[in-house]
């Protein structure tokens, strides 16, 4: 099976995206290619990201990822995911999009990044299960939510 490519994006592909990417890669490597970019850009990944996935998940995303502009995603991708923030992004062909709106929790402490952490966890989770069983790529809405509005 060809694994689809999803694409999270946000602003400077620091924070947010950035986990997303590595939760993709550590939850559903199997299922779909996970890859992060940014409209703007940052000259590093936040270092409470970094340090607090790698606490988490023994994951270290310093050594395997980097901030990335837009024009560095592969050129044809299949689910494209917005973390919010109003982001204005360009158009980009794609087969499914959605937005997850999560607030970016910089200068909010440790407790507002676990709390994004364990987010984006279950929305991984989610969206690996959805593909799994071809909701996304399908043309059928997939639509689940949580409690706590996750």
């Amino acid at each position: 099976m060809n694994r689809p490519k999803v694409a999270f994006i946000c602003v400077h592909n620091s924070t947010r995206s950035q986990i997303a990417e590595a939760l993709g890669k550590h939850f559903a490597k199997d299922v779909f290619q996970s890859y992060s970019a940014g409209i703007h850009l940052k000259d590093q990944i936040n270092p409470d990201v970094i340090r607090l996935v790698k606490a988490r998940y023994g994951l270290d995303i310093a050594k395997t990822q980097r901030p990335k502009l837009l024009e560095e995603l592969p050129p044809t991708l299949d689910i494209i995911i917005t973390m919010g923030s109003n982001v204005d992004c360009p158009f980009i062909p794609c087969k499914h999009r959605e937005d997850w709106g999560l607030d970016d929790p910089s200068g909010k402490g440790d407790a507002a990044f676990t709390d994004l952490i364990m987010t984006m966890e279950s929305k991984i989770i989610i969206l690996r299960d959805s593909i799994i069983l071809g909701h996304h790529l399908s043309g059928r809405a997939f639509f689940f939510r949580l409690e706590a509005d996750i």
